[in-house]
């Protein structure tokens, strides 16, 4: 099948022009100013005042199967991706059962080949005793390796600094970045313990949340992981940072470390929590206004390489209680990009800057085959944004918990198509149930 987009800006590489692309089966085969005569193509679609861009890479997301599908599962997960312009997802290891075995990883992969609209892959989870089987692993198949450096939802937790240090070390021996979650078990649970003896069991007060998963336990945990990144040269991705000081700890010469930020924690701050309460409750907690700012200058900076959404959908059921009781993650894989166009508008960064942070860097950081760029010869994978204002609303949401913490905000931009291994899966609307993603690859 041919696909010509027409008429479109594409967004490509630090420029934006006016340019068509031609999609021969699952890739582009060609980019010019025109293309020419189309008449012999099988669709047109003609992107008119709209901006064409590489489908979006989200290195973090939780889709919940196996094990945990009442609240979401790979089906409904990736049409919400598709909806949004997300046309490749990485899923994380806690799942049930978590993803530490090449077992449980080709588990996944299959699940995925029958029920994954875009296209996927997995990390595998470090833990304190699997280092051999992590080594042998296929490394073409697998985007890095996983490690939770402090208590997170599914408890897959690597805190002695012996099987780190070994983790690091590995990861180093066979050519793969290593992507962590950085708070300190310690800090936490010191935390937690002073305010159950002061308060009780539960605490209502959400402001809470990032006092007790503090600054102190994330900067902590995140000089370890670089002491130990920096002592076996090992590529290292810092997971969702969220405070100014992680920022201060990395300097020009660290070549081989690099920073996530999330949606959330560049939407939000922990002024918020009063108004959505357990709906912004995420590991590690969405902390102040200071440190919001700091996250956002440092898109503009370089200081962080890449944006992710932690995508981690709960019942609105599990959300219930205080501090202690209610679960961590919401869902934001449907609106992340859209809501960064929308943060773009109130200057914290280009178009330009979007797409290198949101499709361009995951592809660079973690060595994707043939996607992340508009180029010829590379799969047909786009999102076709155009501006144009709407409101988030309850009845628009497809991921399977039903809920965002973004209902009621007013969006800028809207996604209109979403192309995929060069089929159209998503299309004002209309989604295309019988679209397959494919299991991404890694040239190393």
């Amino acid at each position: 099948m041919t696909i010509l987009v027409t008429n479109g800006i594409l967004v490509n590489e630090g420029v934006c022009r006016k340019a068509d692309i031609l999609i021969e089966d699952d890739c582009i085969k060609s980019i010019a100013d025109r293309v020419g005569d189309y008449s012999s193509v099988d669709k047109v679609i003609d992107a008119s005042d709209c901006y064409v861009l590489p489908g979006v890479i989200d290195s973090h997301v939780h889709f919940r199967e196996p094990g945990l599908t009442h609240k979401a599962d790979m089906e409904t997960e990736s049409r919400a991706a598709a909806y949004g312009g997300v046309t490749s997802v990485f899923d994380m290891p806690n799942t049930v059962p978590q993803t530490t075995t090449a077992y449980a990883l080709e588990h996944k992969r299959d699940i995925a080949h029958s029920k994954m609209c875009v296209n996927y892959t997995f990390f595998p989870g470090a833990t304190n005793d699997n280092i051999a089987e992590l080594r042998a692993m296929d490394k073409s198949v697998i985007p890095g390796i996983k490690l939770f450096m402090g208590s997170s939802t599914g408890n897959m937790l690597v805190d002695k600094e012996q099987a780190l240090d070994a983790v690091f070390a590995m990861a180093h021996d066979v050519g793969l970045p290593v992507m962590a979650h950085c708070e300190d078990t310690q800090v936490i649970e010191r935390n937690m313990d002073y305010y159950r003896r002061t308060m009780g069991d539960d605490v209502s007060d959400f402001r809470l949340h990032p006092i007790i998963r503090s600054e102190e336990a994330c900067v902590k945990s995140t000089a370890l992981a670089l002491k130990l990144a920096r002592r076996h040269g090992t590529r290292l991705h810092i997971a969702h940072v969220s405070t100014a000081k992680e920022l201060d700890l990395i300097t020009l010469d660290d070549k081989n470390i690099t920073l996530e930020a999330t949606v959330a924690h560049l939407l939000y701050c922990d002024e918020d929590y009063e108004r959505l309460g357990a709906r912004i409750k995420c590991n590690p907690a969405i902390k102040t206004s200071d440190d919001r700012t700091a996250l956002r200058a440092a898109l503009a900076s370089s200081g962080i390489y890449t944006i992710g959404t932690d995508h981690a959908p709960h019942t609105l059921a599990e959300k219930q209680g205080g501090v202690m009781k209610a679960v961590s993650g919401m869902p934001m894989v449907q609106f992340s990009l859209v809501a960064m166009l929308t943060l773009m508008d109130e200057g914290c960064l280009t178009m330009e800057r979007i797409v290198e942070l949101m499709c361009h860097n995951p592809a660079r950081l973690f060595s994707v085959s043939r996607r992340g760029f508009l180029r010829q010869g590379y799969k047909a994978d786009m999102a076709i944004v155009r501006r144009e204002s709407w409101t988030v609303t309850k009845d628009c949401i497809q991921s399977k918990c039903g809920w965002s913490p973004l209902e009621g905000m007013r969006m800028q931009w809207q996604v209109r198509q979403t192309v995929c291994n060069g089929r159209i899966v998503y299309d004002n609307g209309a989604f295309d149930s019988t679209c397959r993603g494919e299991a991404l690859t890694f040239e190393r």
